[in-house]
């Protein structure tokens, strides 16, 4: 992985002006509060000092004799007390400003980062350089609520600190420089810390993704039983130590690297604070200063200290968070595939692949080479060929998920990367062998997503159900329909979800498909845990309807031979095509790889 590039104070201001921009477009009233409250937090403790050293002269005062004194220290007394009731209720204020701006701001980056996420080109998705970037977006946009809360303390702790020197340098100018120069070496040593924790936790972006994984299968319970049969639960968990060792134990191990340089520097800032104190005594002892003028500077120094510190910290901790802002920019930027174009009204007369030739992108190989057939409005087509022939890859092309590297796709008389991919996307379903299994819904839920178009439609729900084959189970379940179809779920009133079968969650696709009621269907190994009788009486559900076109991808002899046309795929090519009897009679490839399950009592005259 590229290292990433240190930001210039430049940068840092342009980030920060960015996140101030953000955050008030989502949350004007909540920014201006704050930053009124960055100065209220960082003026109120001095005003609260300067009244308590009044308060502490007077009392000092009145101890030795002085008739007025009195008084004036009851009063200083009771304006730190509200200055104190004041800090407190503007605290609390604050906190819920806070909290109200932080889901704001939440709700609209997680909003815009899903849907930039999922309308990327579809190639991204099997990208390792935009998956690192997504995960530091994500980083960023997890913490990006906080970091404007962080910019006003930071905003608060530089205040403080310049506040502070300033207030001291009306007691002794150079008392202001000691304690100036005594902050410098700790916000050096703090940066450079920082720094070297943000490269670490670059560089190990596929660590933690690693270990993220290993967590996810750990705790997924539908695997479970393999990790237990396997004994690998124990290899899974040591690996997982050794991954979060490398991040999290190495980032740590810095913070001892500069342990001894941290010492040194806040052993400076605690000489520093001597030496005003030893200063102010003298002071009072000599040349008779106000008693208050001790716990003045006392406590300016250690504002001034406590800023200067908390400062270094916030620009720390904002120090990863600025830089991954330019990740999520970045990232933010990247093309979408949802491209403009020609929408479609209507399934085309003719799907055409024309000279058709692909290679994934960063691949050298063609999955595809000069693929050239059609497809005809209601016609009941079968891809075959074995695994690795090009088969999910031609769907991938025909549903525009990628665009050919050579060749055309037409739609019609239409180029599809002329066409508005979505509305390409409404004229067909799409079931693939490993379909969505959406576990946080019901089951009516799950059939209800084939298209959320239109408010559910419990007649059509229905007979999606009996074309699946999936009517029967569901009427067993214990609340029906309404069955959550997880076992880690349960519905309002306590009843708890249940487990489905291979089979079952296959058919729950397939309802699902049925339920979008597309004219073009493509199954790509739809029925693979179905058993046989039961995928005999789908299919013939589906062939029997002429006015659907369907695109089928299976290895079941049962399931192609019903189609009007068969194409044979061979590492990419086009090799074969031709009508079921009329393969089988030419043995060629087709033949070949469906032999053994070819009856011999109907083809024992063609085998000889």
């Amino acid at each position: 992985m590229a290292k990433k590039k240190k930001l210039t104070p430049r940068q840092y201001i342009h980030a920060i002006v960015q996140v101030a921009k953000v955050t008030y477009k989502a949350a004007p009233l909540a920014v201006i509060v704050q930053l009124i409250g960055a100065i209220i937090s960082a003026a109120l403790p001095l005003v609260t000092t300067y009244f308590a050293a009044l308060a502490t002269t007077a009392l000092a005062e009145a101890y030795a004799g002085d008739a007025d004194a009195g008084n004036r220290a009851i009063i200083f007394v009771v304006v730190t007390a509200l200055l104190g009731v004041v800090m407190t209720a503007w605290q609390s204020v604050e906190q819920y400003v806070s909290q109200s701006m932080r889901y704001r701001v939440e709700a609209a980056m997680s909003d815009h980062m899903y849907v930039h996420f999922l309308s990327l080109d579809f190639w991204r998705y099997d990208d390792k350089d935009t998956a690192d970037l997504y995960d530091r977006a994500t980083d960023f946009a997890r913490f990006f609520p906080y970091i404007f809360d962080r910019i006003s303390s930071l905003v608060t702790q530089f205040i403080t600190m310049i506040a502070g020197l300033v207030a001291l340098a009306f007691v002794s100018w150079w008392l202001s420089v000691i304690v100036l120069i005594a902050v410098i070496p700790g916000i050096y040593i703090q940066f450079r810390l920082s720094r070297a924790q943000v490269a670490h936790r670059n560089a190990n972006v596929t660590t933690r993704r690693s270990r993220y994984m290993i967590e996810w299968m750990l705790g997924n319970q539908r695997i479970t039983a393999e990790l237990r049969l396997y004994n690998v639960v124990k290899h899974l968990l040591s690996l997982r130590k050794r991954l979060r060792d490398k991040d999290e134990k190495e980032r740590i191990d810095f913070e001892r690297k500069y342990i001894f340089k941290r010492l040194g520097a806040d052993t400076l800032e605690a000489a520093a604070e001597v030496v005003a104190l030893i200063f102010i005594t003298l002071q009072i002892i000599a040349r008779n200063q106000p008693i208050g003028q001790f716990v003045y500077v006392q406590q300016v120094v250690s504002r001034a200290l406590g800023g200067a510190n908390g400062f270094v910290g916030q620009i720390s901790t904002l120090d990863e968070d600025l830089a991954n802002l330019f990740d999520y920019q970045e990232f933010m930027e990247l093309p979408t595939g949802n491209r403009s174009g020609k929408k479609l009204r209507e399934l085309p007369e003719t799907i055409t692949f024309e000279g058709v030739s692909f290679k994934y992108p960063n691949s050298e190989n063609f999955v595809l080479k000069n693929i050239s057939f059609s497809i005809q409005k209601g016609q009941h087509v079968a891809i075959v060929g074995e695994n690795g022939a090009g088969k999910s890859t031609l769907v991938k092309l025909l549903t525009g998920l990628y665009d050919p590297t050579k060749g055309r796709v037409l739609l019609g008389d239409t180029d599809l990367q002329e066409v508005a991919v979505e509305s390409w996307h409404r004229h067909f379903g799409v079931l693939q062998q490993n379909a969505a299994s959406y576990t946080f819904a019901s089951l009516k839920d799950n059939v209800y997503y084939g298209d959320v178009s239109k408010p559910l439609d419990d007649e059509r729900l229905d007979e999606a159900l009996k074309k699946a084959e999936a009517a029967s189970f569901v009427s067993k379940l214990p609340q029906g329909k309404d069955t959550y179809i997880d076992t880690w779920m349960e519905d309002e009133e306590g009843n708890k979800g249940t487990e489905l079968s291979g089979g079952q969650w296959q058919r729950l696709a397939l309802a699902r498909n049925f339920y979008r009621d597309s004219p073009l269907i493509i199954l790509d190994e739809p029925t693979s845990a179905i058993d046989a009788l039961a995928e005999s009486r789908i299919f013939k559900r589906l062939f029997a309807d002429k006015e659907r076109t369907v695109v089928t991808i299976s290895h079941r002899l049962t399931t192609v031979e019903k189609a009007d046309v068969i194409y044979m795929f061979k590492e990419g090519e086009l090799v074969e095509q031709g009508t079921h009897t009329q393969l089988v009679e030419k043995k060629g490839e087709y033949y070949r790889m469906f032999e053994s399950q070819l009856p011999g009592l109907n083809y024992g005259q063609i085998k000889k």
